[in-house]
Order: C-alpha cells, then sequence, then structure tokens
C-alpha cells in the first residue's frame, strides 16, 4: 500500500472499558460515531462497540443510521440531526431515534407513525444557548406538552448541547434552564427517560446530584483526551488512529534549490529529499508543510516545502544513509519511542483532531487491528 490508516479496535475497547468505569454509577453511555465513526470506519468500529456494550448509538443522519441498523437489530440508534422529508419513513422502517426541534416534525413523525401502525421513539432536543437544532427553551415546554400527547409517538428523552464546554459559568446557565424546564414537567428521575447533556468535555460542571443519567462519548472512545479540567482527562486512554506511507524516492538537492510549488522552501545545505506516497489527496493537510515532521525508523523529520495532492516531501539529510524507496514513514502515531500524536499535526495544520479524521479520503485504506491485549 502507498498510504493507509490503521485502527486499533482493541485500543477502542480499553478505552470504553476505561471511560465507562470512570462514569457516575447509572450514567448510559451514549457512543456517538457519526461522519464514518470520525474516519474510523462505522461498520468496524460499531461492530466492536456492540461486542464492548454501548447503550445507544448516536449519529448524524438517517444514512449513518441505517447502516448501523443493516448490522443487526438490538441497539437503540439516535438521529441527532434533522431529517428531510424524504427520509421521514426510515424511522419506521429502520427502528430509529428522531430529535425533535418543533411541531412540524412532531406533525410529520405522527403521520409516519399512523401509517406504520406503530409508535415511534423521540428525543425532544431544547435549544439552551446553542443556537443550532432545538426548541428555544422559551418555547419547549409547549412542545414537550405536544410531543407527550401524541398517540404514535413515545417521548423517550430529552437532551440539549452546549455550545462552549471551557465557559464553565455559560455552561452552567444552559444546565440549569435545561434542567429546570425538565423538573418543572416531572420528567426527570425516571430510569427509562434518558436525560442527556453531557460529552467528555463538559462533565467538569457535572455535580454529583446531576439528575442527567446519559452522556455522549464520540473522540474520547478514539484516544482523543478531552481538555485538561474534565473528570476524564487523566484516563491512559490509547491512539485508535495511526497513519501512514511509504518512502518512494530519495534524490539529491544543492544548496540554494527551492523544493515544492510556491518555492516556499528554499535549502540552506546540501540535502537530501524524500519522496512520500499522500499528501493531501489523502490525509496529510496542506498548511503542515514546513511545519510538520515525520517519523522514519524511530526518529523526526521535517516536512519541507508545500504539500502536494499525491506527495509530500521530507528533508532526509540528517537520516541513515542507506535508505531503500518502500520503507514506511509514520505522520500519525509511533515509531520505537518516539511518537507524533494527532493533536500535533492538527495544530500543525491549523485545525482540529476531529476535523483531520473527518478528512482521510476515500483512497486511504483503513487496515483494522482486531487482537486483544
Amino acid at each position: 500500500m502507498r498510504c493507509w490508516a490503521e485502527i486499533d479496535l482493541a485500543a477502542l475497547e480499553r478505552n470504553l472499558g476505561l471511560i465507562r468505569a470512570a462514569l457516575p454509577p447509572g450514567i448510559r453511555y451514549v457512543s456517538v460515531v457519526k461522519a464514518d465513526a470520525y474516519g474510523h470506519g462505522i461498520h468496524p468500529t460499531a461492530a466492536r462497540l456492540m461486542q464492548s456494550g454501548v447503550d445507544l448509538f448516536a449519529v448524524a443522519n438517517v444514512r449513518e443510521a441505517t447502516e448501523i441498523r443493516e448490522m443487526g437489530s438490538g441497539w437503540p440508534i439516535l438521529v441527532l440531526g434533522p431529517l428531510l422529508p424524504e427520509e421521514d419513513r426510515s424511522l419506521a422502517t429502520h427502528d430509529l431515534i428522531a430529535t425533535i426541534s418543533c411541531a412540524n416534525e412532531l406533525d410529520r413523525f405522527t403521520a409516519v407513525a399512523r401509517e406504520a401502525n406503530k409508535t415511534l421513539p423521540i428525543h425532544l432536543k431544547i435549544d439552551t444557548g446553542m443556537g443550532r437544532m432545538g426548541a428555544w427553551w422559551e418555547e419547549a415546554v409547549a412542545l414537550l406538552k405536544d410531543a407527550q400527547s401524541r398517540p404514535y409517538l413515545k417521548l423517550e428523552g430529552a437532551l440539549t448541547h452546549f455550545a462552549d464546554p471551557k465557559d464553565i459559568e455559560f455552561t452552567g446557565k444552559q444546565r440549569k434552564i435545561f434542567l429546570d424546564i425538565l423538573r418543572e414537567q416531572n420528567l426527570l428521575g425516571k430510569p427509562d427517560f434518558l436525560v442527556h447533556a453531557d460529552n467528555s468535555s463538559s462533565l467538569r460542571t457535572l455535580s454529583s446530584d446531576d439528575p442527567c443519567n446519559a452522556v455522549r462519548i464520540g473522540l474520547h472512545q478514539f484516544g482523543i483526551a478531552p481538555p485538561a479540567g474534565s473528570p476524564l482527562a487523566d484516563l491512559k486512554v490509547d491512539p485508535v488512529f495511526s497513519f501512514h506511507a511509504r518512502l518512494a524516492l530519495v534524490k539529491n538537492l544543492p544548496a540554494g534549490a527551492s523544493v515544492s510549488y510556491g518555492r516556499e522552501y528554499i535549502l540552506e545545505r546540501d540535502s537530501r529529499i524524500g519522496i512520500l506516497t499522500a499528501g493531501y489527496g489523502d490525509a496529510i493537510p496542506l498548511p503542515c508543510g514546513n511545519r510538520a515532521d515525520v517519523l522514519l525508523r524511530g526518529r523526526r523529520h521535517p516536512i519541507v516545502g508545500r504539500v502536494t495532492m499525491d506527495q509530500t516531501l521530507v528533508d532526509l539529510t540528517d537520516a541513515d544513509e542507506d535508505l531503500q524507496p518502500g520503507e514506511n514513514i509514520t505522520l500519525i502515531g509511533s515509531q520505537g519511542s518516539e511518537r507524533i500524536p494527532l493533536p500535533e499535526l492538527a495544530a500543525h495544520s491549523d485545525t482540529s483532531p476531529w476535523e483531520l479524521l473527518c478528512s482521510v479520503t476515500k483512497r486511504v485504506p483503513r487496515v483494522y487491528k482486531t487482537t486483544r491485549t
């Protein structure tokens, strides 16, 4: 292979166990696997998560939900995003849980349920300050009452979304608004009614007597730890994703020569330049040229010049003399005792780890490690 992403499913399972053990007693584990499980591949990762005992899956849209449902029945699947009208029937045909934001959705989903002669589960989202999905909190009580009155719909949960978990004061205000509304409607403290607002980052504002009984876990299960301050930040989760390429060519260039498009890097010494078999058309973001490193034989070497669509240039002047085409290069992951973590490459690329994961293209094969250790 010219380049590939390696997905450690055993690490995913270990991470899930660590996170679950660290959560407060009675908290349900909602596994968020949207965007093809953040680029890890929905089918292998969801299968391993099923074996590991998640309580519920959460996805962004109906297409993602049906991919999980086709793997088997038995796991509740919550669609976090809004449905288009032509997708409504999928709720009944694939046994999905819809997220409700308005009365129009209640009308549409009631019609689908009546036609299918079945009761559809729903969660109602309350907008407490995100300004995206959900009923605005001042209008949420009316929608909650309406949802509970529909004969073909069953209100099984309520949720909100914190806009900035780092802002503890604003997050606290959002949490209070959310819980006050549910308390007023006598929806708290019911074991079968899911109340969820937190991801792993916002758990720092969760008190011991908080009535939320579920938490949405996304990137943390894939080895991307939340910021310092979260109760889960110190968990020793293992990276699940690594990215590798091959060394295709080594050439000598004189001092003063420029490399790659735009002549953004001029060699200050006679140099050996390695050409890697991956570029921004695979998974290496354009901005990391002249900033990021790669690993070869367990040592760091700098990327030089602008990253191109299919190839990336690396300064190998200080590498071993006997380099050969075909050697493995690591851009995210470990070689020997040296490691380049995903957040490091993301920082060099002026992006977030989750955006970087989702930008790994289809032409990059995913190789799955399945052995439990």
